[in-house]
């Protein structure tokens, strides 16, 4: 009983600090789009040109995707969380030494090898440590690190780039991770016989790549995941070009997206466990779930025709809402379905077809900014999310084992 006790208040701690590293991550990640309207104005850097510096952070983020959860597993959380954050720091601290675009590129590219880690690990502490009926709240909360970093991003800033330059916002926003990683290493251990486990639970490469489940929820993530990089990367820039806002205005507005965005991930936990005590099973209550939040993603197609501010800020943040409260149960599912010792490695996978789908995205995006307007991406953005809830829907739902196919 006391062994369990310790376990219960040990897990809480343990997620605080995923839920921590995915503030830094988004800190870091943030710390581009919230210097883009000075720096592309500083270099020169076109719609299209800006699009490209995306476009590598997101190819090493797909490529060290499918790295970083075979690494995970096996190296474990404690060593693999700790590698993957020392690596994103120091690149964000390399941002500071940015010339000109194509070396804005280069370190944007290496901030996406590092920051490649931070959700297979999160998404496998949480199975480490926490049993399936717990994990669409837990998972919501690891996520919610998303939407408060990006809320905290804006004005903090803004802050600095006003009062200390864009290169001091790299600097300080890069310590960060260090000063985690500290507190990482002094604290975190395996719990009870993790290690032991993983080696019984780990499944052979050739193995998961037979799995329907796993190329059909890589697939989800093509389509779901791009929709929230448009709103990470694009948003200030979208309210300087289209609503004259100003770094200012910027800085005072652009993190309530992010804010109902948190509520999201704990909204979705919470229809999840309205659901399940409504009688639906596990497996079931997360994908109704998704559709639910998926359907509040589409009204966000109509921002591109209204000329209010105030509305078009609304109907994102209704979107970002849905985006996460989805994002709080598809987090959870591949735990459902796989042994604890191949997450991290399905994750990692599911996280390529996120890149590449951002990459593919983010080109298209400044194409038609560059192009025409920021009209047609809200439409593409709104419509999209549809596609990828119906594919989660029709994943193998068997709870045990992986449905893998000889």
């Amino acid at each position: 009983m006391q062994a369990l006790i310790t376990h219960d208040r040990r897990k809480w701690w343990m997620l605080s600090f995923a839920f921590l590293a995915t503030v830094i991550n988004y800190l870091n990640r943030q710390t581009l789009s919230v210097m883009a309207p000075i720096l592309l104005q500083q270099f020169r850097i076109s719609a299209a040109s800006y699009s490209e510096i995306v476009f590598a952070f997101m190819l090493a983020y797909t490529v060290m995707n499918g790295v970083s959860g075979r690494l995970l597993d096996r190296l474990g959380t404690r060593i693999g969380y700790g590698l993957t954050i020392a690596f994103w720091s120091g690149a964000e601290i390399l941002n500071a030494f940015s010339a000109g675009a194509l070396s804005l590129g280069i370190f944007q590219f290496l901030l996406g090898i590092g920051e490649a880690g931070n959700y297979p690990a999160g998404v496998r502490l949480i199975t480490e440590w926490f049993p399936p009926e717990e994990r669409s709240h837990a998972s919501g909360i690891f996520n919610s690190g998303a939407s408060i970093g990006a809320i905290l991003a804006p004005p903090l800033l803004a802050w600095i780039l006003l009062a200390r330059g864009w290169r001091t916002a790299f600097v300080a926003i890069g310590l960060l991770g260090f000063l985690w990683l500290a507190g990482w290493l002094a604290i975190y251990r395996e719990p009870g016989a993790a290690g032991a486990n993983d080696q019984a639970d780990r499944l052979p490469l050739r193995q998961l790549l037979r799995s329907r489940f796993l190329w059909q929820f890589t697939l989800s993530k093509v389509f779901s995941d791009p929709v929230w990089y448009f709103y990470v990367f694009w948003f200030p820039q979208y309210l300087k070009v289209a609503h004259s806002f100003s770094m200012r205005e910027i800085g005072e507005t652009a993190w309530i997206p992010f804010f109902t965005a948190t509520l999201g991930n704990l909204a979705g936990g919470a229809v999840f466990s309205a659901l399940t005590r409504a009688g639906a099973e596990p497996a079931t209550a997360r994908r109704i779930a998704i559709l639910i939040f998926s359907a509040l993603m589409v009204p966000a197609a109509f921002v591109g025709g209204i000329g209010s501010a105030a509305e078009c800020i609304a109907l994102i943040a209704v979107a970002t809402f849905g985006f996460c409260g989805a994002l709080a149960n598809l987090l959870a599912i591949p735990g459902d379905v796989f042994p604890k010792g191949a997450v991290a490695s399905i994750w990692g996978f599911a996280s390529m077809g996120s890149g590449i789908g951002g990459m593919v995205f983010a080109l298209m995006t400044g194409w038609l900014v560059g192009r025409y307007s920021f009209r047609p991406v809200f439409v593409v953005f709104g419509l999209i999310p549809t596609i990828a809830a119906w594919m989660v829907w029709t994943l193998p739902r068997k709870l045990e084992t992986a449905q893998l196919q000889p």
